[in-house]
């Protein structure tokens, strides 16, 4: 047990090491002579057939770009561009800068651009001006203005002249009591509560782009709050279109509450004939859904094959004829209309002529695209959920078109569909003390305490879209919106300037082809082939589920272990995101970064709990995401976050990094090894294991002081940096007391030594890759690079340097980088080489040169899957991680030790 006396030693021993290791690393630093240009390119090749705007990151050599210089950055002077710092390396120099592009002209828009530095910024102004009781933002084709507080997210959305939207509400619907499996008990309520804002303020503004941010609850009319939300709303220089994120935190009792709907609505003023107002729906493969309110086709009277052709096009009618005109009354007008997805493949269109009338079905589809349109032949709002039919269930509902006031809901949660159950999904089978939970844990892998699976506090965002039109968009052209809402317009650049750039760790490299490593290659490229495939044929869909994988096959059933307690839901086990967002810097492919991007928004949000108890701890795997009772900060660590964040500057992402700069601090309440490990009694002090913990607890450390320069946190990292290398073991010591106000660690005397297999599985290599650039601390380099050549070694040697063996040790094949990464910074050929055979040992991994699947087709599955025998996403995950890691290391080393 820690005491005073020691506590007081470790911040002795803290105090004047930040100062040196801070000296060191601003005057070692020497500034790099790259070049101030970039190439960047369309993510996937294909250049947009509509662009609204985009945002996107750089990363910076360390030294090459400094902070504060008289220049800026531009793609061509004539297109607006913005340029912002995201993060800054120890020197000051900026380490990641962002951009944000406006719409240009689309004759303009080609395959590859050039972003290059121009000296002195030109003046451009901003387009937003605010007052005391609100904002004004005039993009130059649309004017929105927006209250500082109440209950709508915008007043007005118009374009001038011409289409527009008003009073964009949240709306939130909310069954509240339940009845008992016997039908007894409370009988349900529905209770319907709308948006409050309190907060609405600008985040960003520049030449290019403007950021709205703004925060509220959804409140009943008794004043109850419930739901609390943040929404971005982004807007670009001339465009027509608004981006927004939209965000909410669970909040209910899950027992009792259950959410019915949740989402956006706003009304479309509507005015002229009943036959020249439009409803369209996107649906399957470019097919279009498109009616008229009061539709003028297939009647007894033939309208002409003008006027059915122009109506079909959205277009003003001029030549109807007089015996129809006259008796247009009798022609009835569907002024309702709801699109639901209530599964993955498969969707309803319905209408009815009024609320007092009966609904008749319309159409049906598989996958929705999420979007639509309401308006006349001057124009009206194209809208859209992005990952609509992904994130099922998913609701489009279109009221009113038959009046003055149209009404859209863009359902993200449908109310036509089963409520939101979030109970847990078992009663606990009488683990009611520590003993059986252990015995649980035992069979079923499911660590269980109650009262620990609840969801309160997990989060949920989501990606829409609005667009003013001047006029009805044709077939064709909603079609293409309705592309650039599912895979919006982003710009990158390539994997060998990210490289050059020094984005991220040095455990990964850009792929090149090589007759040793294509074999590599290919395997790389199937095992991301295979799981992508999985997603579609196992349907890893859903709102909550969307974006994460299964953990864990089960070769029995045929299927994955989607109810065998902590073999289901794998919550980036072993570090899947991370071996998702290092292939795609490996390997550029769009769909390995959509795949990443879709795990990132899942891991971040629905297995982290962002209010409550366990904030900001993650849930480890487990058949519901939030439900197993280990709350961790493996799981919600910034390493996984930090990716998407610098690629993309994407602002929700940056709050979730933020959130974790003072996540350690609930270890004091929330024991990592909670069952197991001792309980500390020492004020500000918790047990921080030097893998999953600290690594994490570093990550976000790093994080927040190259983002917002906060040195409290710079002097923390360097501190528990230093303390971890007095330690007489370093990382082989495991873990140790941390003083959460400082971070230094208690020097461990008692020479213990204690190694898992799973510190160095959850990011820790990449961190201290990050860290071992930045920071040139030369101790804590050297007990690194120790735990890096000793961990797969023999027992003589681990004997020679730590007294005694470490015995068997689990994922040898993904510790292998660890040796590669070691063998390149000492310079020692040697290891390399020992690297690679380690690797295709494939101790605790994937052994083989083939990997191959079978196809699954017998009578106890659905449909015909495919099959890859010991196939698990922590086996893949780290074989992954580990070859790009090696390639990025040892390329040359493949044909030496037999690569196959």
């Amino acid at each position: 047990m820690m005491d005073r006396r020691n506590f007081l030693k470790a911040s002795f021993l803290a105090s004047p090491a930040s100062a040196i290791f801070a000296r060191q690393a601003l005057a070692m630093i020497t500034p790099s002579a790259a070049p101030l240009t970039t190439p960047l390119l369309w993510l996937g090749g294909v250049v947009p057939r509509s662009f609204q705007g985009t945002t996107w990151g750089i990363p910076w050599p360390q030294g090459a770009l400094r902070a504060g210089a008289d220049q800026t950055f531009a793609i061509d002077t004539d297109h607006p561009l913005q340029s912002w710092p995201l993060a800054f390396w120890p020197d000051g120099s900026i380490k990641w800068s962002a951009h944000a592009l406006a719409p240009i002209d689309d004759k303009s828009i080609g395959a590859v651009f050039e972003l290059k530095s121009i000296g002195a910024p030109k003046k451009t102004p901003t387009f937003v001006v605010e007052s005391h009781d609100e904002i004004r933002v005039d993009t130059g084709k649309l004017c929105c203005t927006l209250k500082r507080r109440g209950k709508h997210l915008f007043e007005s959305l118009q374009r001038p002249g011409s289409s527009q939207a008003t009073n964009a509400t949240l709306i939130a619907l909310v069954d509240e009591g339940k009845e008992n499996e016997q039908g007894e008990g409370d009988t349900p309520v529905r209770c319907r509560y709308t948006s409050e804002f309190e907060s609405v303020v600008i985040e960003n503004a520049g030449p290019a782009r403007v950021l709205i941010k703004a925060c509220g609850t959804h409140q009943h009319p008794d004043g109850r709050a419930i739901l609390p939300f943040t929404i971005r709303i982004y807007f670009y220089r001339n465009s027509d279109s608004v981006r927004i994120i939209h965000n909410f935190i669970y909040d209910l009792d899950e027992q009792r509450e259950c959410v019915r709907g949740i989402g956006l609505r706003f009304d479309v003023p509507l005015e002229g004939p009943l036959h020249e107002r439009y409803v369209r729906f996107v649906g399957d493969n470019g097919g279009v859904f498109a009616e008229a309110v009061r539709g003028l086709s297939g009647l007894r009277r033939d309208s002409g094959k003008v006027v059915m052709e122009a109506q079909l096009r959205g277009e003003h009618l001029t030549a109807i004829k007089h015996q129809i005109e006259k008796n247009l009354g009798y022609v009835p007008s569907f002024g309702d209309y709801s699109l639901l997805q209530p599964h993955p493949d498969g969707f309803s269109i319905s209408k009815r002529t009024g609320t007092n009338a009966g609904w008749i079905h319309a159409a049906t589809g598989s996958r929705s695209a999420g979007t639509g349109y309401l308006g006349t032949a001057k124009g009206g709002v194209f809208f859209g959920v992005r990952n609509f039919w992904q994130s099922y269930p998913g609701q489009l509902d279109i009221q009113g078109a038959a009046t003055e006031l149209g009404r859209v809901t863009l359902w993200l949660w449908a109310p036509n569909a089963p409520g939101m159950d979030l109970r847990f999904y078992h009663d606990g089978m009488g683990e009611t003390d520590y003993a059986k939970q252990l015995e649980g844990l035992d069979i079923t892998y499911e660590d269980y305490e109650p009262g620990f699976g609840r969801p309160y506090g997990i989060a949920r965002t989501s990606e829409l879209e609005l667009q003013l039109t001047a006029q009805t968009p044709s077939a064709e052209q909603l079609v293409i919106l309705s592309q650039r809402v599912q895979n919006p317009p982003q710009l990158i650049t390539s994997s060998k300037r990210l490289f050059q750039g020094q984005a991220f760790s040095e455990m990964w490299s850009p792929a090149t082809a090589t007759p040793t490593n294509s074999e590599l290659e290919r395997q790389l490229a199937w095992s991301f082939d295979y799981y992508r495939e999985q997603v579609e044929q196992r349907k890893w869909y859903g709102f909550w589920d969307y974006g994460d994988v299964m953990h864990t096959y089960d070769t029995t059933r045929h299927v994955w272990r989607y109810d065998v307690g902590g073999f289901a839901w794998d919550n980036s086990e072993l570090s899947t995101e991370i071996w998702l967002w290092h292939y795609f810097l490996h390997s550029g492919r769009a769909d390995v970064f959509r795949l990443a991007e879709a795990m990132t928004r899942h891991v971040g949000e629905v297995d982290v709990h962002h209010i409550g108890p366990f904030s900001p701890l993650g849930s480890r795997h487990n058949v519901q995401h939030w439900g197993d009772s280990a709350k961790q900060l493996r799981i919600s660590t910034a390493i996984n976050r930090r990716f998407l964040y610098y690629l993309s500057a994407d602002e929700r992402v940056g709050d979730l990094l933020h959130e974790q700069a003072d996540a350690v601090n609930r270890l004091v309440q929330i024991v990592p090894g909670r069952k197991l490990g001792p309980k500390i009694t020492e004020e500000h002090s918790a047990e921080v294991g030097f893998g999953t913990d600290w690594g994490a607890t570093a990550a976000a450390w790093l994080t927040e002081w190259e983002r917002t320069g906060n040195t409290a946190y710079r002097d923390k990292l360097i501190t528990s940096m230093a303390t971890i290398a007095a330690q007489p073991h370093g990382f082989f010591t495991g873990a140790g007391y941390m003083d959460l106000r400082n971070g230094a660690f208690i020097i461990n005397e008692d020479g213990r030594i204690a190694v898992s297999h799973l510190s160095a599985a959850f990011g820790l290599p990449e961190i201290c890759s990050e860290l071992i650039r930045a920071i040139p601390d030369q101790a804590f380099r050297k007990v690194w690079l120790d735990y890096c050549v000793l961990y797969n070694a023999d027992a003589d040697t681990q004997i020679e340097a730590l007294g005694k063996a470490l015995g068997s040790l689990n994922l040898g094949q993904g510790h292998s980088k660890l040796l590669g990464y070691a063998g390149k910074l000492l310079e020692d050929e040697t290891m390399k080489q020992q690297a690679w055979r380690l690797f295709f040992q494939g101790n605790a991994g994937l052994v083989g040169s083939d990997f191959v699947h079978t196809r699954i087709d017998v009578p106890q599955v659905l449909s015909p899957v495919d099959e890859a025998p010991a196939i698990s996403t922590n086996a893949v995950a780290q074989w992954g991680l580990a070859a790009i890691s090696l390639l990025a290391h040892a390329p040359e080393i493949q044909s030496a030790v037999g690569a196959k």
